[in-house]
């Protein structure tokens, strides 16, 4: 088990060699990761760790893709869907042009889910999406637009749930167990690396999604990353974050108005 001390060697290694900041993430969580990666890879000690992630930066990005969260899925949480569909997508449509962030999208499955809502309300051919992510290795499973098709019976009952009423399968094709997603659904989206820790705006748009990546942030870092999506956000445009992620406590609470109790807030200040 990884002491507290070992633990900010490590962290400190990994921003001293190779530029990844997390020194901000939620300590408990870095701390089951961390033991996992050392007893998967069986390590006899900590100094053995520590060697092969300062000397061998092919190990240390399979490190840091261990110990980042890519848990995503379809249409997840419909209901929050519902809403981006009813009210949220419709206020948009009057826009000239619709830019929006994904912030943190791990392996795209909520991209191709948002692509899958635009083309539905007729937004797509003037809309872009920016999909953003820390690791480039879940970036490049993104743009492949291909899942595996194991939970795709979830995804189909998940936009169902949010207003979908096209048959789901028709925006893939099934091959050897995986599903792959139709081309035009990923033309309208940007693929980028992108570390909120460390890196700043770098447009404005009109709605930012960063859903599940706030809690492994400590309060501080949480705070940094809002004031980011603050900077961000033109004028009335809006903020959608996890299910268990709020604005609530945060400085910019005053100047936000959140939507139908759902984790989506509208910037008005």
């Amino acid at each position: 088990m990884i002491t507290n001390d070992e633990l900010d060697l490590l962290l400190a290694d990994l921003l001293d060699h190779y530029g990844y900041d997390f020194t901000h993430y939620s300590r408990a969580s870095l701390t089951r990761r961390v033991n996992r990666l050392w007893h998967i890879s069986k390590f006899l000690s900590f100094a053995a760790l520590r060697h092969r992630l300062r000397s061998d930066a092919d190990y240390a990005g399979q490190f840091v893709e261990g110990i980042t969260v890519n848990v995503t899925e379809m249409f997840r949480d419909p209901l929050f869907y519902q809403v981006l569909r009813r009210d949220v997508l419709p206020t948009l449509a009057a826009k000239p042009f619709i830019r929006i962030w994904h912030a943190g999208c791990s392996t795209g499955e909520e991209v191709y889910s948002m692509a899958i809502l635009l083309s539905e309300v007729n937004l797509a051919h003037k809309s872009l999406l920016y999909a953003t992510d820390l690791n480039s290795e879940v970036l490049s499973k993104a743009r492949k637009g291909i899942f595996p098709m194991a939970p795709l019976k979830q995804y189909a009952e998940n936009y169902r749930l949010s207003g979908g009423t096209q048959d789901f399968s028709t925006y893939y094709t099934a091959h050897y167990g995986y599903a792959k997603f139709r081309s035009e659904l990923g033309e309208k989206v940007v693929f980028s690396t992108h570390n909120l820790v460390s890196d700043g705006s770098f447009n404005e748009f009109d709605l930012i999604l960063c859903r599940n990546v706030l809690i492994y942030f400590d309060k501080l870092l949480q705070e940094q990353v809002l004031s980011l999506f603050d900077q961000s956000l033109a004028p009335l445009s809006y903020l959608a974050l996890g299910s268990k992620e709020t604005l609530k406590f945060s400085s910019l609470q005053p100047r936000y108005r959140q939507l139908n109790n759902e984790k989506i807030w509208r910037k008005i200040g």
